[in-house]
């Protein structure tokens, strides 16, 4: 799936299959936090540990966001919320093609 796919699949009210981390992602996008953050609270792989970092930085809880980029070895990102939501999705994505 492209970036652009994934962007025109907000206008669904459900997502389309996708793996925990990018569907915790459609559900970012759409509004549902929790929704996103069930998606991958359980999860242990990398991609939805970064994706789980995001969550609660974005929830503005900075110490257990730090706690899951360490874990993914990261660094927190600095820049805006929208920039790293876009970050993660394309890297996603780019992992999810076959």
């Amino acid at each position: 799936m492209t970036l652009d796919a994934f962007l025109e699949s907000l206008s669904a009210s459900e997502p389309p299959f996708l793996p925990p981390p990018l569907r915790a992602l459609w559900f970012d996008a759409k509004g549902d936090w929790n929704a996103a953050h069930k998606c991958v609270d359980d999860k242990s792989d990398p991609q939805s540990m970064w994706v789980h970092a995001f969550l609660h930085r974005k929830e503005g809880d900075l110490s257990n966001a730090a706690y899951w980029y360490r874990r993914t070895g990261r660094d927190p990102h600095k820049g805006p919320l929208e920039d790293e939501w876009r970050e993660i999705a394309e890297a996603l994505l780019l992992h999810a093609a076959p």
